[in-house]
């Protein structure tokens, strides 16, 4: 008799099966938006976005600076503490790389600008989860896929 082991999944199907699954809770079995208000974030949250960012980067780029020079004293904390600041750093440059790659995409109404912003609010749920702020996991990740999951169908 042949041991049989199930093939392991890659990432993309991974990602693929959350994405539908979080589909059926967040687009079909959820009260939809009217279509003005999906049209309107579809049009303009891109330039929201982009104004945001653009007005909010001498900020990240000190709380970033800042971070990095008093990053050695967070470890005096603990490896824990020190650990969990250096991790918090790391995920916040990573979301705001994949928000700033994903605009021009946001403004063709391509589905790859739609993927990267899916893949930011899931990055910023595991943050969240890490630094366990229930609070922000729970309902800033049910906001932020609610939303995405809403205009998903202006994506192509």
């Amino acid at each position: 008799m042949k041991n049989q082991t199930k093939p392991t999944p890659d990432v993309k199907t991974m990602f693929s099966q959350l994405e539908s699954t979080l589909d059926l809770y967040f687009d079909k079995k959820a009260p939809a938006m009217p279509d003005s208000v999906k049209e309107a974030l579809v049009k303009y949250g891109p330039y929201l976005t982009a104004i945001l960012m653009f007005m909010a980067l001498p900020i990240i780029l000190g709380l970033l600076g800042f971070g990095a020079m008093m990053s050695p004293f967070a470890y005096m904390g603990g490896f824990r503490y020190g650990l969990g600041f250096s991790f918090g750093l790391l995920f916040t440059i990573a979301i705001l790389i994949m928000q700033g790659l994903s605009l021009p995409a946001l403004f063709k109404r391509q589905k790859s600008g739609w993927n990267l912003m899916f893949y930011v609010a899931l990055l910023q749920a595991v943050q969240n989860l890490l630094r366990f702020n229930l609070g922000g996991l729970i309902i800033g990740s049910a906001i932020s896929f609610y939303i995405l999951f809403q205009i998903k169908s202006y994506y192509k």
